[in-house]
């Protein structure tokens, strides 16, 4: 399929989607609650774009990108990314792991470091820092622990320990 055809079957399937093409691969932009039904519309017939290659978040300070790179394991010339916009205060977005098996990795990892809550999520918990992680140091240079709020590759994320601020 070329990049026309692939525009047109997205937007038979998701018409509130928008398009950025200024990249190398075609960037498809919707809302947090439709990433669920185009991932879903992306991953059958006859787009087979079975393979979820990368998912992260980025932080741009008003809010969080959600970011999922897609490609074909039949098709490898068609690569693309889906790109939704959740709130920084209260984000939530529903899981695709359900559709790619990677995905369940891949969401725990954002969920730890950027506190993204993914709904259905099989097994949503922290793959690397420790269940309280330290998040300060009081007057007697002790360190104090929280489970929340701690969200390391935020960019207001303050680090007590090696002094990080970006």
């Amino acid at each position: 399929m070329d990049i026309e055809s692939i525009k047109s079957y997205i937007t038979a399937h998701a018409p509130e989607a928008t398009f950025d093409e200024t990249g190398e691969w075609l960037n498809i932009i919707v809302e947090s609650n439709h990433v669920k039904p185009l991932a879903a519309v992306l991953h059958g017939q006859p787009m087979q774009l079975d393979f979820l290659f990368c998912l992260t978040c980025v932080d741009y300070k008003t809010h969080l990108t959600m970011v999922y790179h897609l490609t074909s394991s039949k098709d490898r010339s068609i690569n693309i990314v889906i790109k939704a916009n959740v709130n920084s205060a209260d984000p939530i977005i529903e899981t695709v792991s359900d559709i790619w098996r990677t995905a369940e990795f891949l969401e725990r990892e954002v969920f730890e470091m950027f506190g993204v809550e993914f709904l259905h999520h099989p097994d949503l918990r922290k793959l690397i820092l420790e269940e309280e992680t330290a998040i300060a140091v009081d007057e007697q240079k002790e360190l104090v622990t929280e489970k929340k709020g701690y969200w390391p590759l935020r960019k207001d994320f303050e680090d007590p320990i090696n002094m990080i601020k970006l």
